[in-house]
């Protein structure tokens, strides 16, 4: 499975007898899998498929999945009990017998009795049900494919802003060791110039001293082992960029490493020209990080 972003949008829709349904499933960025779930009155028992769904094919993201749902002919139907009818139309003549002066019913006052009218849900119920919460799952199964192809599609595209990143950092990894060559000699003239300046008031140092001294510098700001752990890193980050499944959180790793290594290089520069170097390394670094944030 190809690198894909953790940001994309999915609509789906679609009508099963006498309702018409969407899906929308909007991901962010996000440090693990958070899942927020949106569906209506009387359906919270997909909850747990539409939660399986979304684990299997979604590692890494900020999800959030909406339903919402549209009766043609109103989830609510509206019947009059004739037979409760029937019987209050029968004893209106009793009624009246015994109170005169009394108005004659109304309509309305009769709908409105108790039990006159029946208030229907006309939500599916058994076998009907099942197949409605079928062909719901299978949109969600159709939205879910579209939100997946949109991530894949950013993902390639970050992809390729990555490796012209990870081929940044080599190339500046190369001219860091090219400058690095310049250190000791640079290192060896700052001591004897500073040295000079103490040997005026302390004789007794002596070359060999002086040697020491410059060979211990030398050592303590040679940077090949922080360029061995930069060339290694751009080696795993490409095995990485072409490898399968989630690897936001390797990629996002081993940029801490990559910027661990750079930092310390600045540090044990004695040349402006390797401590340039350095700091291109750290902007492009920083940049291919904002790039691997997106990534799930």
């Amino acid at each position: 499975m190809p690198i894909a972003s953790m940001t994309g949008f999915a609509r789906g829709e679609g009508t099963h007898g006498e309702c018409a349904w969407t899906w929308e499933i909007r991901s962010v960025n996000g440090r693990g899998l958070d899942l927020r779930l949106r569906l209506p009155t009387g359906f919270e028992g997909l909850e747990p498929a539409v939660r399986q769904r979304i684990s299997a094919a979604l590692k890494r993201g900020s999800v959030t999945v909406t339903l919402n749902l549209v009766w043609t002919r109103g989830q609510a139907g509206v019947r009059i009990n004739q037979e409760v009818l029937q019987a209050v139309i029968a004893l209106v003549p009793q009624i009246r017998a015994q109170l005169p002066d009394c108005a004659a019913p109304s309509i309305d006052g009769l709908l409105g009795l108790r039990g006159v009218i029946d208030v229907e849900d006309t939500t599916p119920t058994g076998e009907a049900r099942a197949a409605f919460e079928a062909a719901l799952l299978a949109g969600l199964d159709g939205c879910l494919t579209q939100l997946l192809a949109v991530r894949r599609s950013e993902g390639e595209r970050l992809g390729g802003a990555m490796r012209a990143h990870i081929d940044r950092i080599a190339d500046l990894t190369e001219q860091a060791a090219q400058q690095a060559g310049a250190q000791p000699p640079a290192i060896l003239a700052r001591l004897q110039e500073q040295v000079q300046l103490l040997l005026d008031a302390v004789p007794a140092l002596t070359a060999d001293r002086l040697a020491q001294e410059a060979t211990l510098l030398a050592v303590k700001a040679d940077p090949r082992e922080e360029l061995d752990r930069l060339r290694a890193h751009c080696q795993a980050a490409r095995g990485l960029m072409d490898g399968d499944g989630a690897v936001g959180r390797q990629l996002d790793f081993l940029c801490q490493e990559f910027n661990r290594e750079a930092n310390t290089l600045c540090s044990k520069s004695a040349d402006v020209e390797l401590t340039r170097v350095g700091l291109d390394l750290k902007i492009t670094i920083d940049q291919l990080r904002e790039q691997v944030q997106n990534l799930e």
